[in-house]
Parts: structure tokens; sequence; C-alpha cells
């Protein structure tokens, strides 16, 4: 295999990403020749969709894994937290690469701290379980939904339309725009998404020779934590329209997990941990959604659709 075709959205933030995962590859494989191929999916043509309410699964990748499967891509390269946990039978995941800073930021105009925000003020997010956690510490706050890519979510802050913003981490500083953020939240204040901060690597089941050059830049570690979160994700059948958090970390060769479901108003939440051996990884994310659902988090999902 002389040549590959990597498949992504063209916003800054995907071209990084297509990027890294280019020189990824060519380290261990320095003689294939990679070119970058850029799809517009429908969440790059409608920009003023409230992500919210967007109930179509794929909104993000569909069109990207549409040209892995016609050929026109040879791999597919996802923000993982895009990606839906019910994969297409023709697809895999077959590699993610070493997790950048899983956290969410807090970024606001004068560096002020969360705390010091009143009701006055504007936090712009497009994310339910940020705003659940955001009024679950702040009752007060007026959160609104923001739409576009970092680098213009940033400037709509700037221009003066919203006091705050909440993002990932990992995109602010993949960007190189950390001098915007205010403050890194710990996980007990916004636990984050399934699969934040990770890079996920899509191509097709039948393509052999491609897994195993993938393999090589796969990170075990990452994949076990991200895949335990999904597991979680997709037992409690969530999306992005239901306030949902996961996060699992590897530790002494056991793995942790710590998830969330709460109610949009942030007035009542399920949060709960589970440890155990890390080769339980999967079963570990179902049985912790399980004991949420049992815990009260089956009456609060209930109430939101």
């Amino acid at each position: 295999m002389n040549r590959l075709t990597i498949g992504t959205r063209g916003s800054k933030l995907a071209l990084y990403q297509a990027d890294l995962v280019k020189k990824n590859i060519r380290f261990f494989f320095p003689d294939i020749q990679i070119n970058t191929k850029i799809i517009k999916t429908k969440g790059d043509i409608f920009l003023e969709k409230d992500l919210t309410k967007v109930l179509e699964k794929g909104f993000f990748t569909s069109k990207i894994q549409d040209a892995l499967y016609s050929k026109e891509i040879d791999l597919a390269v996802h923000s993982l937290k895009d990606l839906p946990t019910e994969m297409p039978k023709d697809s895999c995941i077959a590699a993610i690469l070493s997790r950048e800073d899983y956290r969410d930021v807090f970024l606001s105009t004068h560096k002020t701290p969360l705390r010091y925000f009143n009701e006055y003020k504007k936090i712009g997010t497009s994310s339910l379980r940020r705003k659940s956690q955001l009024l679950a510490a702040k009752k007060n706050l007026k959160i609104l939904s923001i739409r576009g890519n970092v680098d213009t979510r940033i400037q709509k802050m700037l221009d003066g339309n919203f006091d705050g913003l909440v993002l990932a981490a990992a995109g602010v500083k993949r960007l190189g725009l950390e001098k915007y953020i205010t403050e890194y939240f710990d996980l007990d204040t916004m636990l984050t998404a399934p699969g934040q901060g990770a890079i996920a690597i899509e191509t097709r089941n039948s393509d052999e020779k491609l897994k195993q050059i993938l393999s090589r830049i796969n990170d075990v570690n990452t994949y076990m934590c991200v895949s335990a979160e999904r597991s979680f994700l997709k037992t409690l059948g969530g999306g992005c329209h239901v306030p949902f958090a996961a996060y699992a970390y590897i530790q002494n060769e056991h793995i942790n997990i710590k998830a969330f479901v709460g109610s949009i108003d942030g007035k009542l939440n399920v949060k709960d941990t589970i440890s155990g051996k890390k080769e339980r990884f999967i079963d570990l994310g179902k049985e912790l959604a399980e004991r949420i659902l049992n815990s009260g988090g089956r009456e609060i999902i209930s109430n939101l659709k």
C-alpha cells in the first residue's frame, strides 16, 4: 500500500486532526503517500441548526462515511465524540490516537472566572450536558446556544455576542488558542462527554491491510477508556439531546469510570463511579449505565422525551 486518502471535514480543527493522523502514519510508514480530501457534512452546511434538536445520527460524520464506502477515501478522521455509538456494519474504528486534554474550559472576555458571573452574563454552549452542569453549579446563569467552529465561537465572544464560552480544552489547545482560556473545569464541576479529546480513525472492515497499518498508531489505553465511555452512552441510548457525561481513566491496571445524567435545568442529576480490571472496560461501562438508570436516571431521561 503506497498511497492513502484521508477524508475529513474542512475546519481548522478537523484539518489539524487529519494532519496529526498523517504524521503518526508517516512515523511508522514514511514511504506511504498520503492525501487529504475535504468533505462537507450536514453539520457544516446547516450552520444555524440547534444541535440539541438534531435527532439524526451522524450529523457530522455520515457524508464522510459515504465517501469511505464508495472508496473515494481510504480512512476517515473524526472527533470521536461526533461518532454515533452504533457503527455501520461495513466500517470500524481501526485506531484512536493518544488522547489530548479531556477537560472542558471556560473562556471569558475579561478573564473573569465563572464563579464571578451573574444572571446578566451570557454564556455560550451548544451542549445540554454543559448547560445542565453549569446551571447545577450556578443556577442564575443565562445559557445561550452557539454554533460554529472553535475559532468562530471565540470570535463571536470577542465581538460581544457572549460574555463567556464553555469549550473542549482539546480543540482550543490544538488550535493554539490557550490564551483565551480563563479556567479549566475539574470533573466534579463539569464531567466531560464520552470520547472528548480523542481522535478516531475509521476504515472499511474489509481492508485488512490498512487495519494492520492503523494498529501501529492506536493508543491502547485511550482506546479502552473511550470505549468504556461509549459503552456507557450506548447502554443509556444517549445523544446530544440528553445531558450525559462519562470519563474513564486507567490506574494500576484498573479502569475507573465516572458518569452523570442530569436534567437540562440542572436541578436533578445522578452521578456514580465504577472500577474494575481494565480488560472489562466494555462490561463496566454497561454496568455503570444500568446502575445510574436504576438510581433515578431512567426517570430523568423519560422526562426529557
